[in-house]
């Protein structure tokens, strides 16, 4: 079996024809998005509206991030 076919801890994710992991990989879309569109796909059959505020969560995080480096250039660190 193909890691792409095997989920763990339920099958939230076999329903759509492209699972969100391979959907975000193949266009390397970075974490912080590729999170959020994670909960934004599961939240129906998962975590209910709790995957919603954490979708939020990671949104928010990186308009924070986004917004910081604007004030301080790239350099975050």
């Amino acid at each position: 079996m193909k890691a792409i076919e095997l989920q763990i801890g339920g099958d939230h994710y076999k329903k759509f024809r492209i699972q969100p992991a391979f959907f975000n990989y193949i266009n390397d879309i970075p974490y912080l998005e590729a999170t959020a569109i994670k909960y934004l796909c599961r939240w129906r059959d998962k975590g209910g509206v709790q995957d919603l505020d954490k979708a939020i969560h990671f949104i928010e995080l990186l308009k924070e991030f986004e917004q910081e480096k604007l004030k301080v250039g790239h350099n975050l660190l």
